[in-house]
């Protein structure tokens, strides 16, 4: 299978290795890998401020460049949502309605499209440490991922999964909210790391990378000890 990569900017720019641990993790399955260098933001800033066609603007060109792709795959839950969930809704009633429903129907985000589309759990990964897992909302509330990432997490030897308390719980960041109400969105972080920390685990992992920034700069500078944030794809790609 040809799989086109979506990774969205954060990743292009903060957590490139991200992305290269996606590619290692397909092509050990099989699959050839496309990364269309053309592609930019998914428009979702604008979409959630309310400016829709700002928001159709860019997320026309997103469709234009996945258009002959056969399958595409996010490195993120709320990216991912975007292409899937809200496309349909961004372009309803317009002229890109139809294309817009086509690139919902084959986008996947990465731990989903790996279970539920490939039927793969075990890819031979080794792991060794404490693991929690964070529930991206987006990936959680839109796409309905909450077993998949658990799955696969499960079968890693070396890794032991303790599920926090607060697994389902915002992080705080949701992007311009952060920005707009950084108060809350801290206290919020302070919920979701205070119930990390309850587990006692050395890694907190998710498969939104914009998530783990908001967690991994609350812990940084409040944490009583190291705690590392990982991708789950970072996880997928060790040996």
């Amino acid at each position: 299978m040809r799989v086109s990569l979506f990774i969205p900017c954060f990743i292009d720019t903060l957590y490139p290795r991200v992305g290269m641990a996606m590619v290692k993790v397909l092509e050990k399955l099989g699959h050839e890998v496309d990364y269309p260098e053309g592609q930019t933001c998914c428009g979702q800033p604008p979409f959630n401020s309310g400016y829709w066609d700002e928001a159709r603007t860019v997320a026309s060109r997103q469709m234009s460049l996945f258009r002959d792709s056969e399958i595409v795959v996010s490195a993120s839950g709320s990216c991912g949502a975007m292409f899937k969930k809200f496309y349909p809704e961004l372009f309803q009633g317009k002229p890109e309605e139809k294309e817009a429903a086509r690139l919902s129907a084959k986008s996947w985000e990465f731990s989903e499209f790996l279970v539920s589309k490939l039927g793969v759990t075990d890819l031979g990964a080794r792991f060794d440490g404490k693991v929690t897992f964070h529930d991206g909302c987006h990936g959680l509330r839109e796409l309905g991922t909450k077993q998949a990432p658990r799955d696969l997490l499960r079968a890693v030897k070396g890794l032991e999964l303790i599920e926090m308390k607060e697994a389902e719980t915002c992080c705080g960041f949701g992007g311009t909210f952060a920005v707009k109400f950084p108060q809350i969105s801290t206290a919020m972080a302070e919920v979701k790391c205070n119930s990390i920390l309850e587990t006692e685990v050395e890694y907190v992992v998710s498969n939104d990378s914009s998530c783990l920034m908001q967690i991994q700069g609350y812990l940084d500078r409040n944490s009583p000890r190291s705690i590392k944030s990982l991708h789950i794809a970072e996880v997928l790609a060790s040996e």
